[in-house]
């Protein structure tokens, strides 16, 4: 009988697998950029983009927060954090990118792009695709 070793969970917030649109912008200028998340928590979120992103670099990130994690409505929400890591894609795919959150704030009213790029995501999920978004 084989034991198997004991794997420490070092995330300090759950972890909720979503596939939301996002706009991603840089803190050093640069236009608005899309993605879509693959996963987000209170402190973190991980998520497929276009846009060229560098570990160590401030971006801001808004997207359409779900009932289930605000315990309370869809809300939109921008965040403010720091890119942890950036996996490069692999043949034609999206860059994989990790960022620390370190400040949201909650906003009023639907943002007209990202209502529109959740449509289009529940559109080709619906066709059993894997989403895209529109890039500039």
């Amino acid at each position: 009988m084989t034991i198997s070793p004991i794997q420490v969970e070092r995330r300090a917030a759950q972890r909720f697998d979503y596939q939301l649109p996002v706009s991603v912008h840089r803190a050093d200028g640069g236009n608005e950029e899309f993605g879509f998340t693959q996963n987000l928590s209170a402190r973190g979120i991980f998520f497929y983009t276009d846009c060229p992103l560098q570990a160590g670099a401030k971006v801001e990130i808004t997207l359409m927060m779900p009932a289930e994690i605000t315990l309370s409505e869809n809300m939109r929400v921008r965040c403010l954090g720091k890119v942890l890591r950036a996996n490069p894609p692999a043949s034609g795919g999206k860059t994989g990118v990790a960022v620390l959150l370190e400040h949201y704030e909650y906003l009023p009213d639907a943002v007209p792009s990202l209502s529109a790029a959740s449509s289009k995501i529940s559109d080709q999920r619906a066709l059993g695709r894997q989403p895209t978004l529109p890039t500039h």
